[in-house]
């Protein structure tokens, strides 16, 4: 098979995967599923965080960026004020640069923990609101890193990421914060406050 059928495999195999976990109806069997192959990948290419952090970072991200409604979590970032008085280009911009930032901390957090055990609380209840949250706990050879994930169902009934706890660490209210911060700093200019967004999360003990 060629390098083309290979990667058109690999892409068809990945949406049919994708495709079917999303349509899990338990919202803590589709974050344990997603994080298990998170924790998998780790393990599997520990060097390569080293060696090709970026390489390692797109492994990461080809498995939880799929995960995280953006819109919705990059809007809420924004607040109300600031989203609402830009243009949809600065909008689908600022997404752009939440996304990628919230990303490489995601990823870059999970190395520096290295080997890692998750475990999921799985609560006796089969019915499930339109909002949950969802616990874990993410376990090293330390440290016990408590994470909460709080998913909604989208339009096609499908469980989303709205935003994370990690290790008491809120990366929604975080982001929040610094985006304040940043239209503060830069008199509410919203180019200015792209141009200059990076990720100030810290998640480590």
């Amino acid at each position: 098979m060629n390098v083309t059928l290979k990667s058109l495999a690999l892409f068809v195999g990945l949406i049919s995967f994708q495709n079917n976990l999303f349509s899990e109806p338990n919202p803590h069997a589709f974050i344990d599923t997603q994080a298990q192959a998170m924790v998998s990948v780790i393990s599997d290419n520990q060097q390569l965080f080293a060696d090709d952090p970026q390489l390692f970072k797109d492994k990461i991200n080809i498995i939880f960026e799929p995960m995280v409604d953006f819109r919705r979590v990059g809007a809420s970032v924004m607040g109300k004020k600031y989203y609402l008085s830009a243009t949809k280009a600065q909008r689908l911009d600022f997404i752009e640069a939440f996304k990628t930032s919230l990303l490489d901390t995601y990823s870059s957090t999970l190395a520096q923990w290295g080997d890692q055990t998750i475990v999921t609380t799985f609560p006796d209840i089969s019915e499930f609101q339109k909002t949950e949250d969802v616990n874990q706990n993410l376990i090293t050879s330390s440290n016990i890193y408590p994470i909460t994930y709080k998913v909604r169902k989208d339009k096609n009934e499908n469980w989303l990421i709205i935003n994370i706890i990690v290790n008491g660490v809120n990366l929604g209210l975080t982001f929040r914060n610094q985006f304040q911060a940043l239209a503060a700093e830069h008199d509410g200019d919203i180019e200015k406050i792209i141009r200059h967004w990076t990720s100030d999360a810290n998640l480590d003990t």
